[in-house]
């Protein structure tokens, strides 16, 4: 999360240790659940109800954030992340090594792919240095740091919410977002 080490010198690696059954997708989903940001599914929804295209962009796993999404009041065609494989018994069986997500520069070359379909402006909201490096390719990056502060992110974003909540993403979302905040 902090970028000391490339992400694809230890994504594969990482699930090679772990091994993750397919049934563990689902205790993961419900420890998302139940470490979401109190007001996460509120700011969703009202961000939804305001006419704005929500998507979670993620290296996590599929199988885990869809059913979080699914929570949160999204579809899976709004989760972009990475999808596990699995054998008949549900063993894990490697994961999609063509998803730019499992990669350094992987959410930056997801909104480049997207260009120019996504809606302007392109506001972004992450905690890590993965999610740093896309804000070349969005208009706003936000970093969240209601959770974990990683100073290398938050000194280079465009806004930071510094608060366990995201209620203050309506602010900057319907309001004019070309002025850095802090």
């Amino acid at each position: 999360m902090r970028g000391d080490v490339p992400l694809e010198s230890v994504y594969g690696a990482r699930l090679e240790l772990i091994r993750p059954h397919q049934d563990a997708m689902a205790a993961l989903a419900r420890a998302y659940i139940a470490a979401a940001i109190p007001d996460a599914r509120d700011t969703i929804q009202a961000l939804r109800s305001g006419g704005v295209a929500v998507h979670i962009l993620s290296g996590g796993f599929q199988q885990a954030i869809v059913p979080f999404a699914t929570w949160l009041g999204l579809s899976d065609t709004d989760v972009h992340a990475v999808e596990l494989l699995f054998d008949d018994e549900g063993q894990y069986a490697g994961f999609d090594t063509t998803s730019p997500l499992t990669r350094s520069g992987g959410k930056r070359t997801m909104f480049e792919q997207w260009q120019p379909a996504l809606a302007r402006p392109i506001l972004f909201v992450g905690d890590g240095i993965t999610d740093l490096e896309a804000r070349p390719a969005v208009d706003h990056f936000v970093a969240f740091a209601g959770v974990a502060d990683r100073p290398e992110v938050t000194a280079a974003a465009d806004s930071v919410l510094r608060t366990p909540a995201l209620r203050p993403l309506l602010d900057l979302v319907f309001t004019d977002t070309s002025a850095p905040r802090r």
